[in-house]
């Protein structure tokens, strides 16, 4: 079967069946390239703008010398969703540090290449959001720790893949990583966060998360509501112990969290409050197409 949607690759539409790489583009080698991941809503890219400004800090965190505008990207992804032909779209910009010999002297590649995806978007099952998921907590290494890369948003998604894997052979949906002093960081593609005595708790930025655009979106949303907010260190007992929990995803929304391998968080379903924010999450993507 052939594949669906478009690309546009450094300017020039092509069809996902028809779309090709160098093998020696960096992006391929080395995974060094960043990227982000939008869906549309009404054919139009939710948060765009906030997913492609943090595409370019990541650039300037893994020193890829972008050179196309943020203008221009947005008209990229606009013409590869029309062309795609799709209802609903996936949307994936990634720019690689482009071709070069191999070796790691990235100073070898300096002409990156951009790349547009829109392809058919996939939803998480409905029972995810009418029962909830279960996690599992796995010490992960990611690329980025300990380096001046933190907190970008880049291909090397090793580690997540692993982790993933591991804990779905534990029956979990999603991996909540557990940092190296036993701190509770984010989710393998996700930000984590719970509920306790109504108060809204997730990690904070500097314990190296992704800043997801999802994340700041519910955090605005619990804030309009008068919803009190915190964020902080949390560790493994105070997951367990929480009144609700949810993960934030772009193509997942927010999803609640039921059990923790096999503990189950309060009655087992999912929370009120999450419930509430996945409703105000939805309607504000809805209003914003």
């Amino acid at each position: 079967m052939a594949a669906e949607g478009q690309l546009c690759i450094d300017g020039v539409l092509v069809s996902a069946a028809d779309a090709r790489v160098s093998v020696f583009d960096r992006g391929f080698l080395y995974g060094d390239s960043a990227f982000e991941v939008m869906r549309t809503y009404g054919g139009k890219s939710f948060c765009e703008r906030e997913h492609l400004d943090r595409l370019v800090q990541s650039c300037e965190r893994i020193l890829i010398p972008l050179t196309i505008s943020t203008a221009q990207l947005s008209r990229d992804v606009a013409r590869t969703v029309k062309a795609s032909g799709l209802a609903e779209c996936y949307v994936r910009v990634m720019v690689t540090r482009g071709v070069g010999p191999l070796g790691l002297d990235l100073a070898q590649a300096q002409t990156p290449s951009v790349l547009v995806f829109a392809l058919p978007l996939h939803l998480p099952p409905a029972h995810f959001y009418t029962d909830g998921i279960r996690v599992g907590l796995l010490q992960v290494g990611r690329s980025t720790d300990g380096t001046s890369a933190v907190g970008a948003k880049t291909s090397n998604y090793l580690g997540s893949v692993l982790a993933l894997h591991a804990v779905k052979q534990r029956g979990c949906d999603e991996a909540i990583v557990v940092g190296p002093h036993g701190e509770l960081v984010e989710g393998a593609t996700s930000n984590v966060f719970m509920v306790k005595a109504g108060e809204l708790i997730t990690p904070p930025i500097e314990a190296g998360i992704l800043a997801g655009i999802t994340r700041k979106t519910v955090i605005e949303l619990a804030a309009e509501r008068g919803i009190r907010m915190r964020e902080m260190q949390t560790h493994p007992a105070d997951l367990y112990h929480a009144d609700e929990a949810f993960i934030t995803s772009t193509i997942r929304e927010l999803v609640p969290v039921t059990r923790v391998d096999d503990l189950v968080i309060a009655n087992g379903k999912p929370g009120p409050l999450s419930l509430m924010l996945l409703a105000a999450y939805r309607e504000r993507a809805r209003t914003a197409s």
